[in-house]
């Protein structure tokens, strides 16, 4: 049987007009909570075998900026602020919020009862030594954390439950920012001198409890039965086997070894075949190629452009996504609010265009563009795809492979960066502005070699200090989607989604998270008659 779940335009926009105050819309994230499961067994063992894995589980390490490593995380440490899987901030550790009139001013209040794992309370003191800890480390940090400590001038408990964060510059983004690593919360006792990275005990607030961790291969976790939010016939046990090879994850899922896989979209019919459930969950994801403008080629606008007309995206979606994708030139899907149609025609597969504009650009000869290619086989399949399009215009792409935990190499180091370009599954946020600082932006981590245009910054610094409830903020974000589109600043390929197999039955709740382009997996239950 094939499921299928997507979001809803109003959704989108009903995320966009969130108000920058705390709602009374309690903990639950999800659109099916696990409460109103059926027949869920609390007993059993949620064993699943993602395409993706964690170098470390420190909320602060730049790998971990990445959604494809959210399910851990979320799993094993509580946010500040929840968002509902359409993107809508919600109470999470934090029960209420507030700015003050000129929004240079944020206050929390922190609801009771809530744990740390060893026992600790979540209390304003706690919240503080986390970002005391934030701000102090010396290593690298991802782009989503320091973008939100960039926000904090100073902050202070007031009390025991209360947390006044003074703000660097006018903002209405700080419910979003900690609705993400900035707002994932550690154990004070955890925080200890040279706590980082592999070196960090992974002690948080969330449903799940670190049993034990072994880097890149499987994150072992327990329920918390303390947690503030409720076991609601969560598992018992909840395993995150790394796993890159796509049949290895499929045959697991037919032979028991594991109940839940993500499968390539390949798969989906001998998936259907061996009479597994298939899910596809639409996401507010995309296949992107992010570019290094500090390149010799790529930063030739004209190039740039010339890749864009040279990507057969219809063909591509054909040949590769069994129904579950969609042709992109933009970061956001039809039907987003930041959507604009005609940009959707900017760059048509143009072959032609393509050799005339690297003509311009002095490229008659063609270019060799260094490709950063992450090693698994979806993303193998979609880069020998386009290395073979790419080279009809003489455009030659030259792959160095590395493993999807070593993504890094193409924009951690500055004095040591790797590739001009890299393809990587882009989730998205639940606040489109944050797309484009992470993605296109000086803020952001996926511009190694700085941004197309001063504009981007500019407009980005126009919308962030606006309130999502003020309708020139949207308009500010369509002017920032149309300078990137022009600018060719990064390079949209398609819509995705993510494909998951299971026993006919076995597994509920499994709901697509806007916010990070990925799937939650905390309020996923298993069957009573589930035999994995």
């Amino acid at each position: 049987m094939r499921l299928r779940s997507k979001f809803g335009v109003t959704l989108l926009a009903a995320a966009m007009a969130v108000t920058a105050c705390g709602g009374s819309g309690g903990g639950d994230e999800g659109g099916d909570s696990a409460g109103d499961a059926v027949a869920a067994n609390p007993e059993a063992e949620l064993i699943f075998f993602d395409a993706s894995g964690n170098e470390t589980l420190d909320p602060a390490h730049p790998q971990n900026n990445s959604s494809l490593s959210y399910e851990s995380l979320l799993a094993i440490y509580d946010r500040l602020i929840h968002l509902t899987d359409e993107g809508e901030p919600i109470p999470g550790l934090a029960e209420e919020w507030a700015y003050n009139d000129d929004l240079t001013q944020f206050t929390m209040t922190l609801r009771e009862g809530a744990t740390f794992h060893d026992g600790t309370p979540v209390d304003a003191a706690a919240v503080v030594a986390n970002f005391d800890r934030s701000k102090g480390l010396t290593e690298p940090i991802g782009a989503t954390m320091q973008n939100t400590l960039d926000l904090m001038a100073s902050y202070e408990a007031t009390d025991e439950r209360t947390v006044v964060i003074q703000l660097s510059e006018p903002s209405g983004q700080m419910e979003y920012w900690l609705s993400a690593n900035g707002g994932m919360m550690i154990s004070p006792e955890a925080l200890t001198p040279g706590a980082y990275g592999v070196n960090l005990e992974a002690i948080g607030a969330g449903p799940y409890a670190l049993e034990s961790f072994e880097s890149n291969v499987v994150t072992k976790m327990v329920r918390y039965e303390d947690y503030w939010g409720g076991t609601e016939g969560r598992p018992a046990r909840f395993e995150n086997h790394y796993v890159t090879d796509g049949q290895a994850r499929l045959n697991a899922v037919r032979s028991g070894e594991a109940n839940l896989a993500i499968l390539d979209a390949s798969q989906i019919p001998e998936a259907e075949g061996a009479g597994l459930d298939v899910q596809i969950n639409q996401q507010l994801s995309l296949w992107n190629i992010y570019t290094n403008l500090a390149g010799p080629d790529i930063g030739d606008l004209r190039v740039r452009q010339a890749i864009m007309h040279a990507i057969d995206r219809q063909s591509l979606v054909d040949a590769l996504t069994f129904g579950s994708g969609a042709p992109a030139q933009q970061l956001f899907p039809e039907g987003h609010p930041v959507w604009i149609e005609e940009l959707d025609e900017a760059y048509p597969y143009d072959p032609d265009k393509a050799r005339e504009l690297l003509a311009e650009a002095g490229k008659s000869g063609g270019v060799d563009i260094d490709f950063v290619l992450l090693n698994n086989t979806e993303y193998r399949q979609l880069a020998e795809a386009l290395q073979q399009m790419l080279a009809e215009v003489d455009i030659r792409l030259t792959f160095e492979v590395v493993d999807i935990s070593q993504a890094g190499v193409f924009y951690r180091d500055p004095n040591d960066l790797h590739g001009e370009v890299m393809m990587a599954r882009w989730g998205g946020r639940p606040d489109p502005l944050q797309t484009f600082q992470e993605v296109t932006s000086s803020q952001g981590t996926y511009t190694p070699g700085g941004v197309a245009s001063p504009r981007i910054d500019e407009l980005v610094e126009q919308a962030s200090a606006l309130t999502p409830d003020n309708p020139e903020r949207l308009e500010v974000i369509r002017e920032l989607n149309r300078e990137v589109i022009e600018q060719a600043a990064t390079f949209p390929i398609m819509i995705r989604s993510n494909v998951f197999a299971y026993s006919p039955g076995c597994v509920q709740n499994l709901t697509p998270y806007l916010p990070a382009g990925d799937d939650r997996m905390n309020d996923v239950t298993i069957s009573q008659d589930c035999a994995a």
